[in-house]
């Protein structure tokens, strides 16, 4: 007995039609999506790292050759550790689920999904204002800077910006129902 392959899912979209629009759509919430899976990865990259040291995989992270620079102290101090968990696996864990959150649904998601957009730009916007923290905390707390974390960082923020003209278009479908 053979499967049916084409199917309608609870939101109306074919697995044919879901993969066309994501792999040759070109409209601007797509290349923002296809965006913010870079940055993800990027910032993921950069926590892995991160993540290498403050679990003991890694016993240093190379700096650049600048001043101010001690990735080692800032990601070993109490702050790093304040969560019961090191600060780097959750951001490493976030980046990673803005992977299938951007690759959800298809070119129309915000008229057909809308609280999938709104989902990601809230997780972004948390994310975003966490990193802002982190980033705070580094010159004023721990006198010291980590280029890992500024990358991740400015993937979180960068992630949140993209994630803002889908929202807006969701929220303008919601308000239309």
């Amino acid at each position: 007995m053979s499967q049916k392959l084409i199917y309608d899912n609870e939101y109306g979209a074919r697995p044919q039609r879901l993969r066309s629009e994501l792999q040759h759509g070109d409209s601007p919430d797509l290349w923002r999506r296809r965006a913010i899976i870079g940055l993800s990865l990027v910032g993921m990259t950069a926590m892995a790292a991160v993540s290498l040291l403050q679990t003991g995989i890694v016993k240093h992270l190379p700096d650049p050759p600048l001043d101010g620079f001690d990735s080692d102290k800032v990601n070993a101090s109490d702050t790093a550790y304040m969560l019961g968990v090191p600060d780097g696996t959750l951001s490493l864990a976030g980046l990673a689920a803005n992977v299938p959150l951007a690759a959800f649904g298809g070119v129309d998601r915000a008229r057909e999904t809308p609280m999938v957009p709104l989902v990601a730009a809230g997780k972004a916007a948390i994310e975003a204002a966490v990193a802002g923290w982190y980033f705070y905390q580094m010159p004023t707390k721990e006198k010291a800077w980590c280029g890992y974390c500024i990358v991740g960082a400015l993937a979180n923020v960068g992630i949140f910006a993209l994630t803002l003209p889908e929202a807006r278009k969701a929220i303008i479908e919601l308000r239309g129902k």
